[in-house]
């Protein structure tokens, strides 16, 4: 390689702290799909990438660091995309800061199948029938929850 090609690759792997990157960088150092981006971008409204002729994205650092926080909430904090937007309408994700009243989804644990009553277990403790019977009980009660989520909504 000539002098000149030397001289471009180093000014292609070192960029300064407030140039824009395109697509292809921030995935690399946000280790994220270039279709997860995309996504974001149309689930986020904050996320706004600028677009040059041919539809290219260049992203600011700000919004780098928006996408950082978004990808932490979501992969490592359990958050819905729901609950992330609830933090960006509270202005949680500004600052780095996550409001209290936000909180994550809760960690499901696992059921045992052992847990479980078959139809032919009498030592499981639940009869089929019984269990069928709290189910339509905590089914109905989510129905009830749901009515008045609707309503206060509503109104």
């Amino acid at each position: 390689m000539d002098q000149a090609g030397e001289a471009t690759a180093r000014r292609r792997v070192v960029k300064s702290d407030t140039a824009f990157r395109t697509i292809g960088e921030v995935v690399q150092e946000l280790d994220l799909p270039a279709h997860v981006l995309r996504f974001w971008e149309s689930k986020f409204p904050e996320v706004k990438p600028l677009k040059r002729g041919g539809g290219r994205r260049y992203y600011r650092p700000e919004d780098i660091d928006l996408l950082r926080r978004i990808r932490q909430h979501l992969h490592q904090e359990g958050y819905t995309i729901r609950g992330v937007k609830k933090l960006l309408s509270q202005g949680g994700l500004r600052g780095g800061e996550t409001p209290k009243e936000a909180k994550p989804r809760p960690k499901l644990l696992p059921i045992e199948p052992a847990a479980l009553p078959s139809e032919g277990a009498a030592d499981a403790g639940l009869t089929r029938l019984q269990l069928q019977q709290a189910l339509e009980d905590v089914r109905a009660e989510l129905l009830e929850i749901r009515a008045l989520l609707d309503k206060l909504l509503a109104g």
